[in-house]
């Protein structure tokens, strides 16, 4: 069971300065650097056809983008001594990444696994089930995706998909929704906590309707990323308010002592990847955990179901409907 820690007082030393402080001191440096290093004919060429602000942005942008790597990998390094300590006890984890489209939950589990040992888990990103699956209990072809003794498993969307995604695009009736309601949380008591040796993370992906609309955009007009968008993005911005609702109904109807949600505010991608692995870190008791690793949750970025439930409600009295 996660416990709630007190938010650290301390601050990282690279807030205290500033985040552009720190780049422009490095910027600085790497000027003085470049002035008495003779660059490359690749060099030149990229140097002669950008202009100072071209270059300003490009390497703020790799500074930042190596600063957030940097402070991911003591938590990866963690990550590593979690997954040795349940191989080693036979304890099995399931890990849930639920939510919103292009909520950041696919970079999330590549970032969690990154230097993980390949043998000892599992991505799990089910299709659409086939004829055969539709006439047999939702939850089985989840089931036979379970981890083994010292395995983990993370879910790329889950059976949650029951309570989301299905009943506002109308992929099941609402007879099948509301019964998956009544019922999951005893399948969850049944099929993974009740022997006690299951570790079981249900963390709900929030992104801001303007954050997902500028996500949106960058995916239709990146080749790159075009793959990505799917029938149900395409109508994602147009469907909020329904979507919205299903968020509030999951959290009142399936979140529990014994089986808690975790939403993870996600508009900034670096926030919601450390804090989750913190999230996950924080769920387990292992031996060589560092002393000196922050493991406190911001708990601006990771909030549990009951209490966003609170902040949902505040939200829709306040301006008519809540605001993720």
């Amino acid at each position: 069971m996660v416990t709630k820690k007190k938010k650290s007082k301390k601050t990282p030393a690279f807030e205290q300065k500033g985040t552009t402080a720190t780049i422009k001191k490095v910027v600085d440096t790497l000027d003085k650097d470049f002035s008495s290093h003779k660059p490359d004919e690749k060099s030149r060429k990229i140097l002669s056809v950008l202009k100072n602000k071209d270059k300003e942005e490009i390497v703020e942008a790799a500074l930042l983008k190596y600063y957030n790597s940097e402070e991911l990998k003591p938590y990866q390094a963690e990550l590593i001594k979690m997954q040795a300590h349940l191989e080693k006890t036979g304890k099995k984890m399931i890990i849930l990444f639920d939510g919103r489209d292009a909520s950041g939950k696919g970079g999330t589990i590549r970032r969690v696994t990154r230097y993980m040992n390949e043998k000892r888990y599992r991505i799990v990103a089910l299709g659409k089930p086939t004829d055969v699956q539709k006439t047999e209990l939702h939850m089985k072809r989840y089931i036979e995706q379970f981890p083994h003794a010292g395995e983990i498993v993370l879910f790329d969307r889950s059976w949650y998909n029951r309570a989301m995604v299905e009943p506002v695009m109308g992929f099941c009736t609402n007879d099948q929704y509301q019964r998956f309601l009544r019922k999951v949380t005893t399948y969850e008591q049944n099929f993974i906590l009740d022997a006690g040796k299951t570790v079981l993370l249900k963390l709900y992906f929030s992104v801001s309707k303007e954050e997902q609309a500028r996500r949106f955009d960058r995916r239709k007009n990146d080749p790159l990323r075009q793959w990505k968008l799917s029938e149900v993005d395409l109508q994602a911005q147009d469907l909020w308010d329904e979507f919205t609702e299903k968020k509030r109904v999951l959290l009142k109807k399936t979140h529990t002592d014994k089986s808690k949600w975790y939403v993870v505010r996600s508009d900034d991608k670096h926030l919601a990847r450390r804090e989750t692995m913190k999230l996950i870190l924080n769920s387990v008791k292992y031996r060589g955990r560092s002393r000196k690793l922050d493991f406190n949750i911001d708990d601006n970025t990771v909030i549990q179901g009951n209490r966003e439930l609170k902040i949902m409600k505040k939200q829709k009295k306040q301006f008519g409907a809540p605001l993720s």
